[in-house]
């Protein structure tokens, strides 16, 4: 859920406007990958933060680390990416776990997932063309349950037996695709599920907290200011 990034984000922004200062959304956002990664020393990434800073639906990409540079594409919204928000269903396996802890195991592997990483990469654009197309919008699902197949290659911390069951309860109640958000090991997972069918899933995972949810495009903003 990016949940520490979020933090570290909002906690800007207030401290900003604290000293009467407005920061643009890159500043947010590369101040926070800073705290994080060199202040702090935690083995995170650097998506979690842009898109607490920026919200919405945008290609990120990563231009450099030295010094840090980062284009942000917004896209456009359609009707399509309100399809998508009602085909997806978030739940809580249960089982929290410390991302940085999670993303070390993975980091230590790079070189022998190269190849899993660049089919991460492709799938940014085969994602970005199914929801500016005209296409079954299952195809998203089918290309969930893609990347979820190869992310658990990534180390053999992404998944456990019981994270493999509830995948599997889920695709068997009528998921098209899901995985876990974060680094994997727990938090949450996300399905796409038509939904006509998510009642089927949420009686096969009854035993998970449903956390309904809704897409933000503002990003990080302050609410209120005395």
């Amino acid at each position: 859920m990016g949940t520490s990034s979020a933090f570290t984000v909002g906690l800007l922004n207030a401290l900003y406007v604290l000293a009467d200062l407005n920061p643009s959304k890159m500043t947010l956002a590369k101040r926070a990958i800073h705290i994080e990664q060199d202040l702090i020393g935690e083995v995170v990434g650097s998506q979690d933060q842009v898109t607490s800073a920026f919200g919405g639906f945008n290609r990120i990409d990563f231009i450099s680390k030295f010094p840090l540079q980062i284009k942000v594409t917004p896209i456009a919204k359609t009707p399509r990416l309100v399809e998508l928000e009602s085909c997806l269903m978030l739940f809580f396996t249960g089982f929290p776990r410390t991302a940085s802890e999670m993303a070390k195991t993975q980091i230590e592997r790079v070189n022998e997932n190269r190849e899993i990483l660049h089919r991460f990469c492709e799938m940014v654009n085969e994602g970005i063309q199914i929801l500016m197309g005209k296409g079954e919008l299952t195809d998203f699902g089918k290309l969930l349950n893609e990347a979820w197949i190869l992310k658990r290659q990534l180390s053999d911390r992404v998944s456990t037996d019981y994270i493999d069951y509830i995948y599997m309860s889920a695709i068997s109640a009528g998921a098209v695709g899901g995985k876990l958000l974060g680094a994997g090991g727990g938090g949450f997972m996300l399905f796409f599920v038509k939904p006509e069918l998510q009642p089927a899933v949420r009686e096969r995972l009854s035993s998970l907290l449903y956390v309904p949810f809704k897409f933000e495009d503002k990003g990080s903003e302050v609410i209120f200011r005395d």
